[in-house]
């Protein structure tokens, strides 16, 4: 953390919030929320992806992320009036020392620039971190010390155990895919349908045409997954002529089953009852019916973050800096 001598605190000028800033690998995006962590404004905007692509260069990325700030910073001030009170921001991809990526760089410079010259205090967090803070934010739980995270998108497929600790949450591996992750297996699929990167809403929106749902190969072993297996039966499937909804609906029940069997095998490790999940791919409706039937059977309680802010947003950085500012920590 950052911190700047508290002049412009005593301004009455503006409404006071804190400001929430991600500039992710497909999503640049600003929030500004208010003192009892109410969302006031937010923007944001996905990275433009050719057709027929399935990503972009990080150089790319830092790119449209420039030009993307200014833009969203006008849209979500509007016509309010700020009193701006600190600022919380992505900066690294995982909550470790050699964790790195380019298109934080972005995000975390503006943020930089802006706590120097408001003299506001300036919290950094991974964008993991975030996921977890925005899940936690528009879930409204677990309020437990101690659950499982999962954290399902186009870069990460990883289980967490977490556990709060000084004002923030301790995040210990326990489990994740070996080759592919979520997402990734996804878009190879989705691309290979026609359906534009990132192809998550639209994969989905076609499964729900679905007329069965075939049971494509699930690969997990404890709480180690792979997503490979299955994304080469889809890609065989779909060259043997099966139906696009079909195969669709057949790629959410793998990835819900995985899932599944995952945090079911987690949970009996390590002692926990509740899940939270957030990521891209965690917004899918049908994987989320899936997954809190099949795991409620077990007494296991999964949460979810409001689809909204499942994917990549801003709200975590945003409610962990009016947490820590506001000294509810």
């Amino acid at each position: 953390m950052t911190n700047h001598p508290d002049t412009d605190r005593d301004s009455t000028v503006g409404e006071a919030v804190y400001l929430g800033i991600d500039t992710s690998c497909y999503t640049t995006s600003v929030m500004f929320m208010d003192r009892q962590g109410r969302a006031v404004s937010e923007a944001r905007r996905i990275l433009k992806v050719k057709p027929g692509h399935c990503g972009l260069q990080q150089s790319e990325m830092v790119y449209q992320h420039t030009r993307n700030l200014p833009d969203l910073m006008e849209q979500a001030v509007g016509g309010h009036r700020f009193r701006l009170l600190g600022i919380g921001v992505s900066s690294r991809p995982r909550p470790l020392a050699d964790s790195y990526m380019p298109a934080f760089l972005a995000g975390h410079g503006l943020a930089r620039s802006l706590a120097a010259l408001y003299r506001v205090p300036l919290w950094e967090i991974s964008h993991q971190e975030n996921h977890l803070e925005a899940a936690l934010w528009s879930a409204g739980g677990p309020r437990a010390d101690r659950f499982l995270f999962l954290h399902a998108s186009g870069g990460t497929t990883d289980l967490l155990l977490a556990e709060r600790a000084e004002g923030r949450y301790r995040l210990t591996p326990a489990g994740a895919s070996s080759d592919l992750h979520a997402g990734q297996f996804v878009d190879r699929v989705g691309v290979s349908l026609g359906l534009q990167f990132p192809a998550g809403p639209a994969l989905e929106k076609l499964a729900a045409q679905h007329r069965e749902i075939p049971e494509l190969p699930v690969a997990v072993h404890g709480t180690a997954v792979s997503f490979s297996g299955p994304c080469t039966a889809a890609l065989r499937a779909l060259d043997k002529g099966m139906a696009p909804a079909d195969l669709a609906a057949g790629v959410q029940y793998a990835l819900g089953e995985t899932f599944v069997r995952m945090i079911r095998n987690g949970a009996d490790r390590y002692g926990v009852d509740e899940v939270l999940l957030a990521g891209g791919v965690a917004s899918n409706g049908w994987i989320r019916g899936h997954v809190t039937e099949k795991l409620a059977k077990r007494r296991i309680r999964a949460w979810f973050a409001e689809a909204r802010y499942s994917g990549d947003n801003p709200a975590g950085c945003a409610a962990y800096a009016v947490r820590h500012g506001e000294g509810d920590k």
